[in-house]
């Protein structure tokens, strides 16, 4: 597990200069609340697979923790799988170029429809109702990626909250261009993995500075409850 997330006091001050208050968001709807879980699959998290983040099975409790809170608040849960298709075929050639021969067959054969590599972690508890898509790019969100924008849209989300494997890659990329479509979007601080700490922590910096909020899963699961009882007082 990576060492806690801690704002810099430097940077805590920019940010309240700008914003006024540290975190972006303090109080969100839970029923149009998305948790977005990116690419906990095999691949990135098993021995031997080729692209494995050390430590990534250390944030399965807090995603399956999250999960629960969402679904207990009537918000959805997106369980997103990175595919893997064969060169030339699916227009990522820059992408491919970046693994030598052996690697991209090794790749292809663990992360295709029915490979190993593409399941989900068997520790990740998805239930019915829980929505799946399928990506093609470090981000969900770009063109051509996935269907990930329209899933949210037809369930209304208006907050989303980020977690998975890399930090700094999948997981940054999806946030990043999610902010951007539109969502005000969350990074979960322990509910990511990377390959080192510092890649983890760099890439939590950024995307408070710059894109969203980062919270850890106890003050989302916190602030899902307040929304709750708000909800529940005014009925």
């Amino acid at each position: 597990m990576h060492e806690p997330f801690v704002v810099p006091p430097e940077l805590e001050k920019k940010l309240i200069a700008r914003r006024g208050k540290l975190h972006a968001y303090e109080s969100f709807d839970p029923k149009k609340t998305a948790l977005v879980v990116v690419d906990m699959q095999n691949f990135f998290m098993a021995d031997g697979e080729l692209m494995a983040a050390n430590g990534s099975a250390d944030i399965v409790p807090n995603v399956n923790r999250l999960a629960h809170a969402v679904r207990e608040a009537g918000g959805c849960v997106v369980w997103i799988q990175a595919l893997a298709e064969a060169p030339g075929t699916d227009g990522w050639d820059p992408f491919h170029a970046l693994f030598h021969q052996k690697a991209q067959a090794k790749r292809l054969g663990s992360m295709n429809l029915h490979g190993e590599g593409f399941k989900l972690w068997p520790d990740m508890e998805v239930k019915p109702g829980d929505e799946r898509v399928i990506k093609r790019r470090y981000s969900a969100f770009i063109q051509g990626a996935s269907d990930i924008e329209e899933v949210l849209r037809r369930r209304g989300t208006e907050m989303v909250l980020i977690t998975g494997v890399a930090t700094n890659v999948c997981c940054d990329s999806t946030g990043r261009d999610c902010m951007m479509r539109g969502f005000p979007t969350i990074m979960v601080s322990d509910g990511n993995a990377s390959f080192t700490e510092d890649e983890h922590q760099s890439a939590l910096l950024n995307f408070i500075t710059y894109f969203g909020d980062v919270q850890s899963t106890d003050d989302v699961i916190a602030r899902l409850k307040a929304g709750i009882k708000k909800e529940a007082a005014l009925a």
